[in-house]
């Protein structure tokens, strides 16, 4: 399977490009490989579909920080649209192809609008992100009128022609000596309105209901990723697909452990003991308490790596789990009591005549700075 082409490349723009110059590049592409104007072209069909692809990350903002970031294999969950039906883009980029001086200038498709996408902050604790989990979602969105069917007209009547249009859809206007042909404003391409309204939804085809939707969250996600539910957005238009609903992860701050990508640290206190002579530390982790062995003669912020004692990257498609990184602190303790004071005031006296290697070549240095700064001094005198 080839690999996909980079996105900027694509739509010929830089890596910083705003998002206006993203917008038109891809309105300039899709315009010119547009399949009215490239009727049986395969080549043509295969750049509409890879241009519509590219605008769809680069305009959003949070696939496009993924995509940055990590190339394509970031965008693994992200709800990326394969746009397996030329339809599909016309339904998600409306704005672009339904109206204006190019929008229905090719085929006068009439077009109905999808439904609206919907936002919702997902938090999720430490355990929950790492393991994955599926969580229960109670909204309220746009559900298609179970009176009218979505017609929003009456039961026992139907909308009747849009007289604005006389049904076309489509309006021409004229602009100087160009005829331009747009989406008819005032039935917005439908080419009918509704006379006699339906009374539960007032006409509009559409009203807001409970909904309790079930969101599978995958192991490894983070705070700021976005996931995408297909079809679980508002109802659309008569005939139109439903919207989609994005889910943005917010993980909760944890009393234990920190989180760097798919590692997890956490400060462990150790006391001057456990350090100098070696000892068991219960630690802890997401899956229980972990007996590490501390060696003699550890130093006080060594880092000790508990492979497989992290979380799962969201980003790759492997099954690999990062680490448990242990910062182990020694403690100096504040109060203490009288046997204490005898053993650590014997043990004081043997560091005196036994200086550890780096405290030896410490005081060696200090030594060598003063006689250094004195001979400097010696040479400053007056021979006078």
């Amino acid at each position: 399977m080839a690999s996909k082409r980079d996105y900027y490349d694509v739509l010929e723009v830089s890596r910083n490009a705003t998002a206006d110059e993203i917008r038109n590049a891809y309105r300039k592409l899709a315009l010119k490989h547009h399949p009215d104007r490239n009727s049986g072209n395969e080549e043509s069909e295969k750049l509409f579909r890879e241009a519509a692809e590219s605008y769809e990350v680069l305009s959003d903002g949070d696939k496009k920080q993924r995509y940055d970031r990590y190339g394509h294999e970031g965008l693994s969950g992200a709800g990326v649209q394969d746009f397996g039906n030329i339809n599909d883009i016309f339904d998600a980029f409306g704005d672009i192809f339904g109206g204006g001086v190019f929008g229905d200038i090719f085929s006068g498709r009439r077009r109905v609008r999808r439904g609206t996408d919907l936002r919702f902050q997902l938090e999720l604790d430490l355990t929950e992100a790492a393991r994955g989990v599926t969580r229960t979602l109670d909204i309220k969105r746009r559900e298609r009128c179970d009176e009218c069917h979505g017609s929003g007209a009456r039961p026992g009547s139907s909308p009747g022609q849009c007289s604005y249009c006389g049904g076309n859809g489509q309006v021409i206007q004229s602009q100087g000596f160009m005829r331009v042909q747009t989406t008819c404003p005032s039935c917005r391409g439908k080419g009918t309105q509704v006379t006699d309204p339906c009374s539960r939804c007032s006409g509009r085809g559409r009203i807001v209901m409970p909904r309790t939707i079930e969101v599978p969250i995958p192991p490894g996600v983070d705070s700021g990723i976005t996931l995408c539910v297909r079809g679980e957005g508002e109802a659309g238009e008569e005939g139109a697909p439903r919207g989609d609903l994005y889910c943005v992860i917010e993980v909760k701050t944890h009393p234990l452990f920190g989180r760097e990508g798919a590692n997890l640290t956490c400060q462990v206190p150790i006391t001057f003991s456990q350090a100098a002579l070696g000892a068991t530390v219960e630690v802890p982790t997401l899956s229980g308490p972990y007996n590490l062995k501390v060696p003699a003669g550890t130093q006080s912020g060594q880092v000790f790596r508990l492979k497989s004692r992290g979380v799962a990257d969201p980003h790759t498609r492997s099954a690999t789990v990062g680490a448990l990184l242990v910062e182990v602190l020694i403690e100096t303790p504040k109060k203490l009591n009288t046997r204490e004071k005898e053993l650590l005031g014997e043990l004081a006296e043997l560091e005196k005549t036994r200086l550890s290697p780096k405290r030896k070549g410490f005081m060696n240095r200090i030594k060598e700075f003063f006689a250094a700064d004195h001979q400097m001094d010696s040479g400053q005198e007056d021979p006078s």
